[in-house]
Order: C-alpha cells, then structure tokens, then sequence
C-alpha cells in the first residue's frame, strides 16, 4: 500500500510498468483462450505477445514524452493499429471450399493490440471493460450465434458432383421440397479428379431441417460430397 502511495499508476514508473505489462498478460490470455481451444494459427501465446507488445510500446511513448519532453504520444500507437493489420491478414484464408475462415482471430488480434494501448497508456477501466465484453462475445455468443442460425433455416452447403447433369437434378428436387435458393454458383472442383462443386445458399422451410435436407442431398445420384459452411 505504500509502495503504491508512493507512485502514481498514471506515470511511468517501476509499479505502473508492472501492473500494466501484468494486466497485458492476463487480458491477452483470456482472449486468446477461445481461438487456442479452437486450434487457430493465432492462439493463446500469440493474443498475450501481441497485446503485451502494444502496451509496451505505449509505455515507450508515454516515457519518451514524460521523461525527454518530445514525441506526439498517439504517433506509435497509429502505427501498431495500422501494422496489426499485417499479422490479423495471415490469420485469414479461403479453403478449397470457397470458405473464408480467420476473421474472428483476426479480428481478436486486433482487439488485443487496441486493449494494449489502452493498459499502456493507463486507461485501466476502459481496457478490462473491453476484456470482460470480447470474452464474453468470443466464448458465449457462439452458442446464441449457431441457434439463431439454425432457427433462420438458412444453410451454406459446398456441394461436389461427379457429373454435371446432378447439377439439374439437385436444383429440380429443391424446388419440389419448396426450398428456396438464395445463391448458386457452379465451378469446377479443385482435385484432379473431373469433378463439378456447387456453393449454394438455400432457405428452409419450417417442414424441413437442415440436418435431413443435407442427408438428402447427399443421398442423390452424382453427388460425391456435402458440407454446411
């Protein structure tokens, strides 16, 4: 307690230098958590590094204007945010499914640079407010995301066909179960076998599920695989 009378966590100085690298640690961690569950490229180690690196370089800033009167103190924390969009881009890719995955952990990774600078500058409250609301999107939001999708009826399916005369018995028997397709498009399959993929979006009715409406399709004649995306 005295120590911490002694100095002010809004300087830079040995105590506030400890408490916000700390802080960094553990608000970087609990972020990181949900994508290192996940197995994704940027996980647990690469949320603490990235918002640990953004609060020292804040902590520079901030001494380099305290303790030598110079420097604009917002000039280094643009360029983390503008140089964090390098890292989040290779956390992004497109499978052979025309399916694009990483933008959550890229958009986390951006997030923790931002908490960063906040813990770095000082601005506590505001970083563990941010924290406590990305943690709970990040890791209870999932489950409220997938039931509102299945309850929408809505489905993404990536479709593979040997031949492409299943392409017209696929889209004659969706319309014979009133299932409305949103979008369609048809390109050929990226194997070396002469195969044809559909990525399509359909809406289901409330008569049919899109567990059996993908069982269906895959029952089909021509039709090699499926999966919803």
């Amino acid at each position: 307690m005295v120590l911490l009378a002694t100095y002010s966590l809004a300087e830079v100085n040995i105590v506030s230098t400890l408490l916000r690298m700390a802080l960094a640690v553990v608000c970087g961690g609990l972020l990181g958590i949900d994508r290192g569950r996940k197995k994704r490229p940027a996980g647990f180690r690469t949320y603490i590094v990235v918002c640990l690196g953004s609060t020292l370089v804040m902590l520079v800033n901030q001494y380099v204007f305290q303790v030598f009167d110079m420097s604009d103190p917002t000039r280094m924390a643009a360029q983390v945010i503008s140089g964090i969009g390098f890292l989040g881009a290779g956390t992004i890719i497109v499978t052979s499914h025309n399916q694009v995955k990483g933008l959550t952990t890229a958009a986390g990774l951006w997030a923790s640079a931002a908490i960063g600078l906040a813990l770095g500058i000082g601005f506590y409250y505001g970083a563990l407010i941010a924290t406590a609301l990305i943690f709970v999107v990040m890791n209870a939001f999932g489950y409220v995301n997938s039931f509102l999708y299945k309850r929408s009826g809505v489905a993404e399916f990536f479709i593979e066909m040997d031949v492409i005369s299943s392409v017209g018995k696929l889209l004659a028997h969706l319309s014979e179960k009133d299932v409305d397709v949103k979008d369609f498009d048809l390109f050929k399959a990226q194997s070396n076998a002469p195969t044809f993929a559909v990525h399509m979006t359909v809406k289901c009715h409330r008569n049919c599920s899109i567990d059996d409406l993908m069982a269906w399709i895959l029952e089909l004649d021509g039709v090699i695989f499926v999966e919803e995306i």
